[in-house]
């Protein structure tokens, strides 16, 4: 059930930053993050049961499956607040362009291999979102479901964090929402992979519009800000 996916799509007003310089010696312009009116929305990717079947694993399938406690525990305080979880979830063609590489055919399109898995805690009111490609922005409307609902910062979990996550993420902030990944809900087919991917976008030069957290971290912040 899509209790939001046909809300209609509205301009919002544009949000108004600080932004203070600190003109103190030998150090860089900084921009102040000021998240007391931030609505967030999380995007859990890709957490499909054709890749997180122990039956027929596949090489990011052990690591995938430790994320279920973390997202789960994710979506019952996004749910506590009242902020959009969405599940956005490959839903490819059998015959697609993608498959004419290496990748082998997975999570087509109406079959249950393409659906959430089980473990995950998927209540009626969150968006399951199919999409034809790896953002979950592509051809999905998703950037008018988040405007309509006043979202201004996607948090990013699920897989890969290489290829769909990131996509997700930076489509997210062509859009012009705020994006955090989050660490410790996301993972590649190696910790490795993983690793050196988040690594790179740490330090970055549009921080703080985006960041990479831990879940408890961001939820502490998200709280503050409530509070």
């Amino acid at each position: 059930m899509e209790y939001w996916s046909n809300a209609p799509t509205k301009e919002l007003p544009i949000l108004q930053h600080s932004i203070t310089p600190l003109l103190q010696k030998g150090r860089h312009l900084q921009i102040m993050n000021n998240t007391s009116s931030e609505t967030p929305a999380l995007l859990i990717i890709d957490m499909v049961k054709d890749n997180l079947d122990e039956t027929r694993p596949v090489p990011i399938t052990p690591l995938a499956r430790k994320l279920f406690d973390p997202i789960n525990r994710l979506t019952k305080a996004f749910r506590n607040a009242s902020w959009p979880v969405v599940f956005a979830t490959d839903a490819f063609e059998v015959e697609g362009f993608i498959f004419k590489g290496k990748m082998k055919p997975h999570s087509l399109a109406g079959t249950p291999g393409a659906e959430p898995a089980a473990e995950l805690d998927r209540q009626p009111e969150d968006l399951w979102l199919p999409k034809p490609r790896f953002s979950a922005f592509f051809r999905t409307g998703l950037e008018e479901r988040l405007r309509a609902r006043g979202v201004t910062l996607c948090a990013v979990a699920g897989i890969t964090t290489n290829f769909c996550v990131l996509t997700t993420a930076m489509d997210a902030l062509c859009c012009d929402f705020k994006v955090v990944i989050l660490e410790d809900c996301t993972t590649a087919a190696t910790e490795s992979i993983h690793r050196q991917t988040l690594d790179t976008y740490r330090k970055n030069v549009l921080y703080p519009l985006f960041r990479i957290m831990r879940s408890e971290q961001f939820l502490a912040e998200l709280t503050q800000q409530r509070a």
